[in-house]
């Protein structure tokens, strides 16, 4: 279906900012959280956008264009803070860059310096930001996205940050609540340049239960969300990974809205965030339905969501930063959907998906010369809990010096996703070991992990014997 002019249908900035107050409005809005996919409509890979304002502004109302959005984020790069702060950074061709090295990792030291305007890439994105607000600003709601404070403080540390939670809780908080202040520090400057949402991006709160999160993470949250309402802007905290367990007490911290991606099944967590009166975004499925699907699929996952969830205090997004490779003409029926989901129900009223599964061929997991870990992942290079979880599992295989074997599977490839399905494996990330499901959206401690390994080998032994 190709692209049609604007519709009548009320839509905009006016829109967003009513649903995020929690305002009566006539239609459900549409973020499209296109970061490095931005930078795919203009033919430029993730460097030369994240690093260049001339390119991040030539793409991002290239996609403010198609996609006719009621808002947009202007950067979705997690490691800007990470970066200012001494981490280096990894780069690749279709992903923002990953943390590579954590500053922190040899030392459990709480740093003091907070991120200042003129450091890093701080200055192309608040320059970004202002073209962008005088240029759709008043159309347009602009988002402002922060590093959440436990995805900064893993950023900083490393995977030892699950450890320092059982071995120095004190440790823990002192850092989170300095990455709480790096988190204000952002939303200050974000807001200062005309953002109107300032989103906590936090990846991680999905590895962690309900217990750790009281624990360290309710007081930074409530702070923040506190802290930008005070500023006259609307709060939003992001999670990606099955935070289902968390949604409630991510509830109890009080911001304007959460966004969630398909590994939370959006209708149920409704029901709570409705009971705090809190609106609730997402969740179009990133690999299976906007990279891998047809225009069809999209059209038809919107139009079924739309049907099935209470339109009050609800956003229609994609489930986290798109890929990079996701079709312009699937993103384009997205939004020609939400704006008239009743025409688009019709049309396709008869429209049967294609079933992505393929013949994949099991290992056979007694019979493997070691033990296998295989972690599943959305995609390492872009999520950041997929990356730790990933980088857990790495540090124990090493630590195992070659008794057991790893591999990864990326949800961005086709056979993947069938490999999940014939696996049984329903939520993203997680790790299997010989077989078994062993961690689901829970980052094992270093112990944790060693611990199976250890006992994986033993089990192989004998079952080799």
């Amino acid at each position: 279906m190709p692209p049609s002019s604007h519709t009548h249908a009320p839509h905009g900035r006016a829109l967003l900012l009513d649903a995020l107050r929690h305002l009566p409005t006539p239609a459900v809005p549409w973020v499209p959280f296109a970061g490095v996919h931005a930078g795919k409509l203009m033919g430029h890979d993730a460097h030369t956008l994240l690093t260049d304002a001339d390119t991040l502004v030539a793409s991002l109302l290239r996609a403010n264009e198609l996609y006719d959005p009621d808002g947009q984020p202007v950067v979705f790069d997690l490691q800007l803070e990470a970066e200012i702060l001494g981490c280096e950074l990894a780069w690749a061709d279709k992903a923002p860059p990953s943390v590579a090295t954590h500053p922190l990792a040899a030392e459990r030291r709480v740093p003091d310096a907070l991120p200042e305007p003129d450091q890093g890439r701080l200055p192309i994105v608040l320059e970004v930001m202002a073209r962008m607000k005088a240029a759709v600003g008043e159309r347009t709601a602009l988002f402002g996205l922060v590093c959440g404070p436990l995805t900064l403080a893993s950023h900083l540390r490393g995977t030892e940050l699950f450890m320092d939670m059982f071995d120095d809780p004190a440790y823990v908080r002192a850092l989170l609540a300095y990455c709480a202040q790096v988190a204000r520090r952002m939303a200050d400057l974000y807001i200062a340049v005309g953002m109107d949402v300032i989103a906590i991006v936090d990846p991680l709160v999905s590895q962690v239960s309900p217990r750790t999160f009281a624990q360290f993470l309710h007081e930074p949250f409530r702070g923040l969300f506190a802290h930008v309402q005070q500023q006259g802007a609307l709060s939003s905290l992001f999670v990606c990974g099955d935070a289902t367990k968390n949604v409630e007490a991510m509830c109890r911290t009080a911001p304007d809205s959460i966004f969630v991606d398909e590994n939370i099944h959006l209708p149920g967590a409704k029901q709570i965030t409705d009971r705090y009166d809190i609106t609730i975004g997402g969740n179009i499925p990133l690999t299976t339905v906007m990279l891998l699907g047809a225009q069809q699929d999209n059209i038809k996952w919107v139009v079924d969501m739309l049907a099935t969830v209470e339109p009050h205090n609800l956003v229609l997004a994609p489930g986290c930063d798109m890929p990079y490779d996701t079709p312009a003409e699937n993103v384009i029926g997205i939004a020609q959907a939400v704006r008239d989901p009743a025409r688009y129900r019709e049309l396709l009223a008869h429209y049967q998906a294609p079933d992505l599964a393929l013949d994949v061929e099991l290992p056979d997991y007694p019979h493997l010369e070691r033990p296998l870990v295989e972690v599943f992942t959305l995609d390492s290079d872009t999520c950041a809990a997929c990356g730790y979880m990933l980088g857990a599992a790495q540090r124990a295989v090493a630590e195992m010096g070659g008794r057991v074997e790893m591999v990864e599977y990326k949800a961005t490839v086709r056979e993947n996703i069938a490999r999940m399905k014939a696996m049984g494996i329903v939520n993203l990330p997680c790790i299997v070991v010989n077989g078994e499901l062993a961690f689901s959206s829970l980052i094992p401690s270093n112990r944790e992990l060693l611990t199976l390994l250890e006992e994986a080998v033993r089990r192989h032994g004998r079952g080799a014997a």
